[in-house]
């Protein structure tokens, strides 16, 4: 017999439970806004709405459906099993939060505040809730299947984004390395050794963002992947020449089998994904990583 499915309602903590959280009571909330001249009120009346958002889109889950809620904080300790419907309650941000953890569950995302962001990934209402589910474990479908990047290190560290990987230096100081080209693999392809501010390899989605400035500043890029677009591009970031670095290789696309390796030559640099640096892969001197696309696809629920 098998299991009925599972609504996971992935949401994250208000700001008004931060405060609160920080100050320890709505009134100490209050006093420390109301001297910086800021009012407490509309961050309680979002925290209220985001609050019955989630109330709601709880109830509509399906009656003989099993139920977990897991908030941001504790996704990297949250066990998604092959089941489970993920129901994200939240900004297009904490979309791209939860897609690392996943392994190809489908994805409804949820805007509680219609018109306060993009709505890119949280593309639908709580009203909907019933429906999309219903429709979410249908054979017929129909998903939205977004490019990932994968970063893997020759230790077996990985780590996946949907946006994009940042490879630095914590801090964003100077990173040392040596880079080879994004081409297929091939002994004699062009590397040569780096300092620069870190290197950005971004998907489609990550197009809206950091990697479309990063875009923007360039003289004839590649042009930007759509988000199902099977091609991530990569930038170097505030390279220098000296006498032992150069500036030749600083952009780029990578499509299927192409890579981008880099070998360490700091005592430290990290590699994070989607702007989460609490979570990030931890690089010493010698080591050698390599970036392209994951085999892993986020299935967002058309």
């Amino acid at each position: 017999m098998s299991l009925a499915p599972r609504a996971v309602l992935v949401h994250r903590t208000t700001e008004y439970e931060e405060l609160l959280a920080r100050h320890g009571t709505a009134g100490q909330a209050a006093f420390f806004l109301t001297s910086r001249g800021r009012d407490l009120e509309p961050v309680a009346a979002r925290h209220a709405r985001a609050r019955r958002t989630l109330a709601a889109v709880e109830a509509a889950v399906p009656l003989h459906w099993r139920r977990a809620r897991v908030e941001r904080a504790d996704l990297d300790r949250f066990l998604f099993g092959p089941e489970d419907v993920v129901v994200v309650v939240g900004a297009d941000g904490l979309v791209a939060n939860t897609a690392k953890y996943l392994t190809g569950q489908p994805v409804v995302g949820v805007d509680p505040e219609p018109g306060r962001g993009l709505g890119v990934l949280v593309r639908h209402r709580p009203a909907d809730t019933a429906r999309l589910l219903t429709a979410a474990v249908r054979p017929d479908a129909a998903f939205d299947e977004l490019t990932m990047v994968e970063a893997v290190a020759d230790d077996t560290q990985r780590i996946r984004a949907l946006n994009e990987i940042y490879l630095g230096a914590p801090g964003h100081q100077t990173a040392r390395y040596r880079l080879a080209t994004a081409t297929r693999p091939d002994p004699a392809a062009p590397e040569e050794s780096q300092a620069s501010s870190g290197v950005l390899v971004g998907t489609g989605t990550g197009a809206t963002g950091w990697l479309r400035s990063l875009w923007r500043e360039r003289s004839g890029p590649p042009a930007l992947p759509a988000p199902t677009d099977p091609r991530l591009l990569w930038f170097v970031r505030e390279a220098w020449p000296s006498p032992t670095t150069n500036t030749t290789l600083v952009q780029g696309a990578l499509t299927n089998g192409d890579h981008l390796r880099l070998v360490v030559e700091s005592d430290r640099l990290v590699a994070f994904g989607d702007g989460v640096e609490t979570d990030a892969l931890e690089l010493t001197w010698g080591q050698t990583i390599r970036v392209g696309l994951a085999d892993l696809r986020l299935r967002l629920l058309v």
